[in-house]
């Protein structure tokens, strides 16, 4: 049986490969697959049984990837707490109400680090929920006292459960255990913590953590088994050294980086996650620990100011927001953030879409309208390259596609 084709018309392609738009665009999707993307001039003729639709000079981009986010939680005192307050049932529709706004809000792929299980994943992959693709890491590893130890002043631990976000090793064969258990449970990804961070509740940014042996044998560890990329959670400038020495493929977050980690990055290639949506949190600190409102008011500055001179040097970017601590399905907030430190517009795009599937490993299948690719598209009123913030609010998402499949249409 031959798949439907639709072509759109009459629109502005920005195809997330850093070329400039064309104006007067054709986007033809044959099933789930771009079997065309490019001028009129050049686009195929409609067929019997062809679908069309015009969009008026609205923008078409590919759909986006957000490489940080945390399904399982709304805020960071859930993560604290493992969303002990709430049963597992209502936890389940609660994320998957929270998979919902981040597709609708353009993002159609996600690499979730730590606090969702494979269920949801599979969920998505079956049709059950409407969500974004989940690459995952499942738990978040870190030694005793580190980033993702969440015992409580009581001596008592909410993660001491099935569905615990946390994977604690003190030491390399430890760290190569743990990793054992998380390839065994389907983790796309391994989530180390490299530093502790902002809202710890042990230790603080510039603490270090997992350390560059226990990385580099994770590493090892994950090249066995098919391979699999190392994600490092990474604040303090010592611990992002560590990370990259180690292996690791992105340095999420990188606050206080220094010259000699950016050096280590462009040697390395590693790619910085910067998720500084995280900083716009004034509306949010009813869901804030005080240590995190106030540890993040002390290092914004610093943290603008260091991230711009690593994105000056070179370093490469990829989108990622730490959804969970900043609000689902405002994601592409972010795009302006990473303007705001030396991106311009379209690299801002090219590193939520195209860099973004080459960090997570699936360039060969999502991140820019060309054909051949999955249908995943994102539709929006205005210019973009003119006003980058505009698609940070999910009322100008206007169309999304996934895999050819039409998920949300407010035009």
């Amino acid at each position: 049986m031959t798949a439907t084709r639709t072509l759109y018309r009459d629109l502005t392609l920005i195809d997330g490969t850093g070329a400039a738009p064309v104006t007067d665009a054709v986007v033809v999707v044959e099933g789930d697959t771009i079997a065309y993307a490019g001028p009129r001039a050049q686009a195929p003729e409609s067929r019997p049984g062809d679908r069309e639709a015009t969009l008026g000079g609205r923008t078409v981009l590919p759909g986006f990837i957000d490489t940080h986010v945390h399904i399982g939680f709304e805020s960071g005192k859930d993560l604290a707490t493992n969303n002990a307050s709430v049963s597992r049932s209502l936890h389940a529709f609660e994320a998957g109400d929270r998979m919902r706004r981040t597709l609708e809000g353009g993002v159609t792929s996600v690499r979730d680090l730590g606090g969702a299980d494979t269920g949801f994943r599979t969920a998505q992959e079956r049709g059950l929920v409407r969500g974004p693709r989940m690459n995952m890491a499942l738990r978040l590893m870190s030694h005793t006292g580190g980033h993702a130890d969440f015992t409580l002043p009581s001596g008592q631990n909410p993660h001491d459960c099935n569905h615990t976000a946390a994977e604690i090793a003190d030491s390399v064969q430890e760290a190569v255990v743990a990793t054992r258990r998380l390839v065994r449970d389907g983790a796309d990804v391994i989530k180390v913590c490299a530093t502790g961070g902002l809202s710890s509740p042990s230790d603080g940014p510039t603490d270090e953590g997992i350390t560059e042996e226990e990385i580099a044998a994770i590493v090892a560890e994950t090249a066995k088994h098919g391979g699999r990329p190392v994600a490092a959670h990474a604040q303090g400038a010592a611990g992002i050294r560590n990370a990259v020495r180690g292996g690791v493929a992105s340095i999420e977050h990188g606050y206080l980086i220094d010259d000699e980690g950016i050096d280590l990055m462009l040697e390395h290639g590693t790619f910085l996650v910067p998720t500084l949506t995280t900083f716009d949190f004034e509306d949010r600190v009813h869901l804030m620990t005080q240590k995190a409102i106030d540890t993040k008011r002390a290092l914004a500055e610093e943290t603008y100011r260091r991230v711009s001179h690593a994105v000056a040097r070179g370093v490469r970017v990829a989108l990622g927001t730490d959804a969970g601590i900043s609000e689902h399905g405002r994601n592409l907030r972010e795009l302006a953030q990473l303007v705001s430190v030396g991106l311009s517009p379209m690299e801002a795009i090219v590193a939520g879409t195209r860099d973004a599937a080459e960090l997570i490993g699936a360039a060969d299948r999502v991140g820019t309208v060309e054909a051949g690719k999955l249908a995943d598209l994102v539709v929006c009123g205005g210019d973009p390259l003119t006003d980058v913030s505009l698609l940070g609010d999910p009322a100008n998402v206007e169309l999304v596609l996934q895999g050819g499949e039409t998920v949300k249409d407010t035009r």
